[in-house]
């Protein structure tokens, strides 16, 4: 059986004093591969210094591509976060595209749109998510989403794109909506992917979820460091930890696991564009 988890952040610093050990246990674990997340414009402060001697935050991309170069069971993504939306310029786009070019690079993200935090404004994570699905569009390349209280306004943008023929292709990253919702972005043809967040006792709507979307729409993802499953609720997440993921979709579904494992390990393979 072999899984594939398609959002992590194992460059993250959190990972810094155990990464070889994070990957041995997630190869272990049955996760035959994974793809790893990276952002220009993400606060990482590990780079050069200032004049006054304090650090200069850069992007995580110099983190996240040498770590999938170097293995062949990695892929990578790269996009501006809507949290950093106020950060996009011409310098970040240059970046964005230019790991577009690389063959291992799979996906525009994770982009879209964040009303909890608003750590950029609404009208600017607006704009930004647009010009990058229109760089999917002319790059042809599928992005992944991250669409946090603001399915509205997504679903009113995504829409607006159909009818005009701009709908990139894409997976619903950390799907945390509604079955309703779930639906029209099924429509639009994008995947749904589902966290640990499915096996939290209190997501009565996402275990809907799990149960209703179509086998061949289906992802799974730790979105690790963050929402570790239960039993680990709490905890650093790591891909290894996706088995948790994983048993309790295929409980909730009433698949047989292996069945359901080689049916996600094709729509993983499928909605990045790369072989079985």
């Amino acid at each position: 059986m072999r899984l594939f988890d398609t959002h992590c952040h194992i460059a993250d610093p959190r990972f810094d004093e155990d990464r070889p050990e994070v990957v041995a246990r997630f190869r272990e674990a049955g996760v035959a591969r994974a793809l790893v997340v990276a952002d220009p414009r993400e606060p990482i402060y590990d780079g050069p210094e200032d004049e006054g001697g304090r650090l200069i935050a850069v992007g995580n991309h110099d983190r996240v591509f040498p770590l999938v170069e170097k293995c062949d069971f990695l892929y990578g993504a790269i996009g501006v976060h809507p949290h950093n939306a106020s950060g996009w310029d011409a310098a970040a786009e240059a970046t964005v595209r230019g790991y577009l070019e690389k063959p291992k690079c799979r996906l525009l993200g994770e982009i879209g749109l964040d009303y909890h935090y608003d750590l950029s404004p609404r009208d600017v994570q607006r704009e930004v998510f647009d010009v990058q699905l229109d760089m999917a569009r002319e790059m042809d390349v599928p992005v992944q989403l991250h669409i946090r209280e603001a399915h509205g306004d997504c679903m009113d943008m995504l829409r607006a794109r159909a009818k005009a023929g701009r709908m990139p292709a894409g997976i619903m990253h950390c799907y945390t909506g509604s079955w309703e919702a779930a639906k029209v972005y099924l429509d639009l043809g994008l995947y749904i992917s589902l966290s640990g967040a499915v096996t939290f006792k209190n997501a009565p709507k996402l275990q809907e979820v799990a149960r209703n979307t179509p086998a061949d729409r289906l992802l799974i993802e730790t979105d690790c460091p963050y929402m570790a499953p239960v039993p680990l609720r709490g905890r650093r997440n790591e891909p290894a930890f996706i088995v948790h993921t994983f048993g309790r979709v295929a409980e909730l579904r009433g698949e047989e696991p292996e069945a359901l494992a080689e049916q996600l390990w094709k729509n993983s393979c499928a909605a990045l564009g790369i072989g079985d």
